[in-house]
Formats: C-alpha cells, sequence, structure tokens
C-alpha cells in the first residue's frame, strides 16, 4: 500500500525538551521530523504533534516548532495517543493514513502506531524520524510492528510517494526545498 497526501496525516510524538537529549542519534531524528513537517506543510498534509506531560518532559523543541507552525498540538497522559483520546477531532482522527514518527520509539511511537492500526488505520513509521535512548529497544520496536501489519519506511519514501509523480510545479519544489 502506497502512502497518498490526500489521505496522510503526518504524526509527531513527544519530541521534548528534557527527553530529546538522552535519545540517541537525537539531533538526526529531530532534523528529520522537521523536514517531514515541513515537507507535508508544503504538500498540504496536516500535521499533528503530541506531547507527554510536557511540564515534567519540557515542550516540543524549538526546532520542531518552527517547522510544525500551523500544526495541531495535543497534550497526553497515556503512552497510546490513541488510547489517551487525544487524537479525536483531529486529522488523524479523520483521514485513513498516519505516518507517525518521533520518540520513544518502543514506547509512545509503538504503542499509538498499534493502536492506530487497531483502530483500522493505515500506518506508516518512519524509521529515520524515529529515536530512543537504546538503539536496541528501537529496533525491536520496529520488528514488532512489522509483525502488525506497520510499515516501516523512511522519509525520502513518504515524501515521493505523497507527491506521486515527478515533472510537476510541485515536485519541482519540493526536490528544491527538501530532497538531498
Amino acid at each position: 500500500m502506497l502512502m497518498n497526501a490526500d489521505k496522510s496525516t503526518l504524526l509527531i510524538i513527544d519530541v521534548q525538551s528534557r527527553l530529546a537529549p538522552a535519545i540517541h542519534d537525537g539531533p538526526a531524528v529531530v532534523d528529520n521530523c522537521a523536514w517531514l513537517a515541513g515537507v507535508a506543510a508544503r504538500i498540504g498534509v496536516p500535521v499533528v504533534v503530541t506531547e507527554h506531560f510536557p511540564h515534567k518532559l519540557g515542550a516540543t523543541l524549538d526546532a520542531l516548532k518552527a517547522a510544525t507552525e500551523g500544526a495541531r498540538y495535543v497534550t497526553k497522559q497515556y503512552f497510546s495517543a490513541q488510547a489517551d483520546g487525544c487524537l479525536a477531532g483531529t486529522e488523524a482522527d479523520r483521514r485513513r493514513q498516519v505516518v507517525v514518527c518521533g520518540t520513544e520509539t518502543h514506547v509512545c511511537v509503538q504503542q499509538t502506531a498499534l493502536d492506530l492500526r487497531w483502530a483500522g488505520k493505515e500506518v506508516f513509521v518512519v524509521a529515520d524520524a524515529c529515536g530512543s535512548r537504546d538503539p536496541a529497544n528501537r529496533d525491536l520496536a520496529f520488528a514488532r510492528m512489522r509483525q502488525h501489519g506497520i510499515e516501516i519506511v523512511a522519509r525520502e519514501m513518504v515524501a515521493f510517494e505523497w507527491l506521486q509523480r515527478g515533472g510537476t510545479e510541485l515536485f519541482g519544489a519540493v526536490n528544491r526545498e527538501f530532497i538531498r
């Protein structure tokens, strides 16, 4: 199954100031989440950002806030944003496909992705935009999610599937601004 911009929402999970420094290869994860948010904005894919106990884990990182201007922000207490109910009424609730990234892969990302899948959504987890404190935990989460029908993808796969074709003005703009 391919990702489609008209059916997708980008869901960024818990990229927060007190958690981010502990994430293995954290700066790359943050950069890739911001890159995806920029591509989503350029293409017109809605973005939803979660914050888990922001009074304890801090707010979303400033670098990501800049890239998610206009996104819908929600707070949560459950590890799974779906179980928490904070996605109700957002584009992640209304659209069929949810493209997920953020931290921590083996906790909030995985639990949200599994609950979304069980709720009947097509779920895509962006491997190069997900992180955990221990990369072994991240890798185990990817394997487990695959076993439950969740697609594990890379950020450029998301961009090119959302674009669907080359030779358009939009493709040219995204290619110039984001593709390396």
